[in-house]
């Protein structure tokens, strides 16, 4: 596997296809006769790469992109942000469901090639931004999308504090969240409720309850 340029990695790695609850979105995904698939995390270490979350379209993800497909009225004509964006799913739906512009945001340099080739895949425009926005001011972004970004204590804690700030400038915050361990307990108003097949090889069930909530100010 020579990771050398992001985009020829992905593209080498990954097959282009749909999964169940999103046939509408191609992307580059890991499958069971890719490479990535069964690579052992000993075997990414050796070659200096990150694990793949990129490759994989998690449940939380794919349920808020079901979402926008199906209330295009919560990103249409707005300016959004994909916060810790993976395949970049979420921010392909958003451009499908008509935001007026999309950045999608990760920090892993593969990611960013993902987001690239999969917004093409789509024929629309997402902007990758590398940097790590945690913490910081979101000017002129009116929806925030996160897919699944609850599964550490402490990543949850600390997005779920910055998140709630830009939620209490206006900003809609939207989460994905497949039954987390640390998702917050309170200040929550589920907007929607979807069931994701998945593969046991990435969760321990074959489908995911994930609810959509809207994250409120404190």
């Amino acid at each position: 596997m020579n990771n050398s340029i992001p985009s020829d990695f992905v593209r080498d790695n990954t097959v282009l296809t749909t999964t169940a609850l999103l046939p509408e979105i191609k992307l580059y995904l890991a499958t069971e006769v890719t490479p990535l698939w069964l690579a052992t995390e000993e075997t990414l270490a050796e070659k200096n790469l990150p694990p793949p979350y990129w490759a994989f379209a998690w449940p939380g993800g794919q349920a808020v992109a079901r979402l926008l497909l199906d209330r295009p009225d919560l990103v249409a004509g707005k300016s959004v942000l994909d916060f810790a964006a993976g395949t970049g799913v979420v921010g392909v739906a958003a451009m499908l469901a008509g935001a007026a512009r999309v950045q999608a945001c990760d920090i892993d340099r593969f990611s960013l090639a993902a987001i690239s080739l999969n917004a093409q895949a789509n024929g629309v425009e997402v902007k990758p931004v590398s940097v790590d926005l945690i913490g910081r001011d979101l000017p002129g972004i009116d929806v925030v999308l996160a897919g699944d970004v609850c599964y550490e204590k402490p990543m949850a804690e600390k997005v779920t504090a910055w998140l709630r700030r830009i939620a209490a400038t206006g900003t809609l915050v939207l989460l994905g969240d497949p039954g987390r361990a640390y998702v917050p307990t309170s200040g929550l108003e589920q907007v929607a409720r979807y069931t994701v097949p998945t593969s046991l090889e990435l969760e321990d069930r074959e489908t995911r309850d994930t609810v959509i909530w809207r994250l409120l100010p404190e």
